[in-house]
């Protein structure tokens, strides 16, 4: 076992020989330094496991070199000792997050209390997590092999995502493995239950379908639609389930949840399909059909969705609603800071709908840029990203202040996406579809048995370009690359975000109902 350091920072630290001498008979290692400076070089150099550190010391107080510490070591616990008992020193080395504090005279039964409540505090909270995901680790095995239902994959998706939030905070990183081979292991079967299911749900009957994008207004947001009550509709493209559960607290702040549903993005995942489904209230082939002028082909040049607004209006209008809407997207930090100025221009309307696409681009840019990859490593680190982003947005200050109004807020997306590692060969001609996660063309060459294929496209109401084109889709982790530069394209793509195909990552997405706590 590692031997626990702990650097002690007092000007008086010779009359703390018989405490040092106390940890170190009790199995710590004890550095020393008699100022801040000193202190803040050791740290760097010797990166202990916890700081004792006095508030009174000559040059820099216990406070700024507090300060300092954090602002570059901020895991680092600190216990703060003084022999003040000022609230204002309390109060500032506390909203400087200290660990503990203590008072002098210090006793060393006090001293070797307050380490093993800080050090042990996150052992007993992993041994803890730990020994409860053991327990569940069975439990969720059991539903995956007996799922039969689009519910029983909601309910093990959301139980995956619990435990993936909870493990991701214990200091076991063995779990975390478990819990990514158990998550694999769960989107296995879950693409079995898509190619099983997913052409039925597009029958005369329906079969057991699950609410889709192209049903979510008419299912989610038209029951909502109340002359006594405003509703703001935000969609956050490319929202997993568990990013949103990584904003939740922040949310938590200013607005209880109401309910918190999820729905099932149709195939393609992608924002052509999925979002235009959603504003249409239509399928692909429908909206292509019935507004040729208003729907986009992938060969088309330009925006995929531009035409969101006038596809809103008019599934409004086929429901019967015709409320007077307000539709804005949000592209860039400029709109978004204009939007919650402005606030009263959207609570004047009976439905705000308001698309934000930051995590789309976060998605696509950790793909193109290094020092993305490096802040977005694995699927904690994406969640972290996406919350770092929420609390320095324009999208929480319009929450702020709509939760003084009397509206109702619905949060969702149109589908989520992946991080992709197997790389599968797909051979096509110059008209295929470049997207990683699903492809379009008529002269496909792959292996059936890698895919979910689709050769005849109308039967899940998907557009075709010609009259022999064919859909593949990837599934779990997969992704498609062409046989030429076929190492440089699996490597670059490999461990990047991806959305199009079928995993639960893409296809469950949250819908969630927040009002305002005051």
């Amino acid at each position: 076992m590692k031997q626990i350091s702990i650097l002690w920072a007092d000007d008086e630290i010779d009359l703390l020989k018989p405490n040092i001498i106390f940890l170190e008979s009790k199995g710590y290692r004890v550095l020393t330094a008699t100022n801040g400076q000193d202190a803040i070089e050791m740290v760097r150099s010797h990166n202990p496991d916890l700081v004792f550190l006095d508030e009174y010391m000559p040059g820099i107080s216990g406070l700024q070199t507090l300060e300092t510490i954090k602002s570059s070591f901020p895991a680092i616990p600190v216990i703060m000792i003084t022999k003040s008992e000022e609230e204002n020193i309390m109060e500032e080395a506390i909203g400087s997050k200290i660990s503990d504090y203590l008072i002098k005279p210090v006793h060393p039964k006090q001293i070797l209390l307050s380490i093993k409540k800080t050090l042990d505090n996150r052992r007993l909270v992993t041994q803890k997590i730990t020994s409860s995901y053991q327990l569940e680790f069975g439990n969720i095995t059991m539903a995956i092999n007996s799922a039969v239902s689009f519910d029983d994959w909601v309910d093990i998706y959301r139980r995956l995502v619990y435990w993936e939030l909870e493990l991701e905070n214990s200091a076991d990183p063995g779990m975390n493995e478990v819990i990514a081979h158990q998550k694999l292991e769960a989107n296995n079967e879950f693409v079995k239950f898509i190619k099983l299911n997913y052409k039925d749900w597009f029958r005369q009957n329906g079969g057991d379908r699950p609410v889709l994008s192209n049903n979510l207004f008419s299912a989610r947001i038209l029951p909502l639609l109340d002359p006594s009550e405003k509703i703001v509709m935000i969609m956050i493209d490319n929202l997993r389930y568990d990013q949103w559960k990584a904003i939740l607290p922040d949310i938590r702040e200013f607005y209880h949840v109401g309910s918190e549903d999820i729905y099932c993005s149709i195939l393609p995942t992608a924002t052509q399909f999925a979002r235009n489904a959603v504003f249409s209230g239509l399928m692909p082939a429908d909206i292509e059909k019935r507004y040729p002028g208003l729907w986009k082909n992938d060969d088309d040049d330009g925006s995929k969705n531009p035409y969101e607004e006038e596809l809103l209006n008019k599934q409004l209008s086929r429901l019967g609603a015709n409320p007077q809407f307000y539709y804005e997207k949000v592209l860039n930090k400029k709109s978004g800071k204009k939007l919650s100025e402005n606030i009263n221009s959207l609570i004047n309307n009976p439905l705000t709908v308001l698309v934000y696409n930051f995590v789309d681009m976060l998605s696509h840019a950790r793909t193109e840029m290094d020092v993305i990859k490096e802040l977005a490593g694995d699927d904690a680190a994406y969640r972290s990203l996406t919350r770092s982003w929420f609390r320095h947005s324009y999208l929480l200050d319009l929450l702020k202040e709509l939760s003084g109004e009397k509206v109702k807020i619905v949060i969702t997306s149109d589908h989520g996406a992946i991080r992709v590692e197997n790389p599968i060969k797909v051979i096509g001609d110059r008209s295929t579809t470049t997207n990683l996660r699903y492809k379009q063309g008529k002269n496909l060459n792959y292996k059936p048995k890698q895919v979910f294929e689709i050769r005849t496209p109308g039967q899940i109401h998907l557009p075709m370009c010609n009259v022999s084109s064919t859909y593949i889709f990837a599934t779990g982790p997969d992704f498609f690359a062409y046989p030429n530069n076929y190492n440089y394209y699996a490597n670059y793509y490999k461990n990047t975000f991806q959305h199009g195909g079928i995993s639960l990552e893409e296809m469950l997405v949250p819908f969630v109902i927040l009002e305002p706590l005051q």
